[in-house]
């Protein structure tokens, strides 16, 4: 069973990793980008696969604040992912060509906006949800101190804060909320600045969630759920 855990945190951790090069479109080009597509697509499936028990324990058990609410993330980003996948293949020109699919760019478009920006961060809010197992698998290994734990906080604190910054001058709510068919493409930045701010924006989304949950898991009602928590 740890062995099927640890392969399902690496997946998580690849499918991170290639939505992120997607996002960055405008550094690798659009052949690259549909193969760096087509391989999130075999993390995806490969993703669900391992994780059918879950879907089969969804109508088991009680629900409290923190099963809803991870229930909740992981529908939205299995939505999003879909439909990720369905705009991807249908407004393919390089590798899924060969596929004889006719009309519908203008949904694949919108479709693909949407399952791209807002898959971003709910992935971030999934691995925050994971973030406490790993930072409890880091601690006990490392024995990190508590004064080197508060260091930590700080500094996740104000990686948070600049990824909120870059939220913003990203213009992220113009394309989760489709105010624009159309994604501005910076050709001429400087990529480490690309970089450092979706890292710094993924690291909003995990530091988020990951507190969000303890909170909720202080909830009256929010006893551990066992088997049925979360992906």
């Amino acid at each position: 069973m740890e062995v099927k855990v640890k392969i399902k945190r690496i997946l998580d951790v690849l499918m991170t990793i290639a939505l992120f090069f997607l996002m960055g479109y405008q550094f690798w080009g659009e052949a690259a980008h549909e193969w760096i597509g087509a391989g999130m697509f075999v993390l995806f499936i490969s993703h669900q696969i391992c994780n059918l028990n879950w879907y089969k324990s969804l109508f088991r058990g009680r629900y409290n604040a923190m099963r809803t609410a991870w229930c909740i993330i992981n529908i939205l980003t299995l939505a999003a992912m879909l439909a990720l996948m369905y705009s991807g293949i249908t407004m393919s020109r390089h590798v899924f060509a060969f596929l004889p699919l006719r009309g519908g760019m203008a949904l694949a478009r919108r479709l693909h906006i949407l399952g791209s920006y807002w898959g971003y961060l709910l992935m971030g809010l999934h691995l925050g949800l994971h973030w406490g197992m790993a930072l409890h698998v880091f601690g006990k290994k490392f024995a990190v101190e508590k004064k080197y734990q508060t260091a930590g906080f700080i500094i996740s604190l104000l990686i948070a804060a600049y990824g909120i910054y870059a939220f913003i001058k990203r213009d992220f709510l113009t394309y989760l909320f489709l105010r624009s068919e159309f994604v501005f493409l910076d050709y001429g930045e400087p990529r480490l600045l690309f970089l450092w701010d979706y890292l710094a924006l993924m690291g909003a989304c995990i530091f988020m969630a990951h507190y969000g949950a303890k909170l909720l898991k202080k909830t009256r009602d929010c006893k551990p759920c066992g088997k049925y928590g979360g992906l």
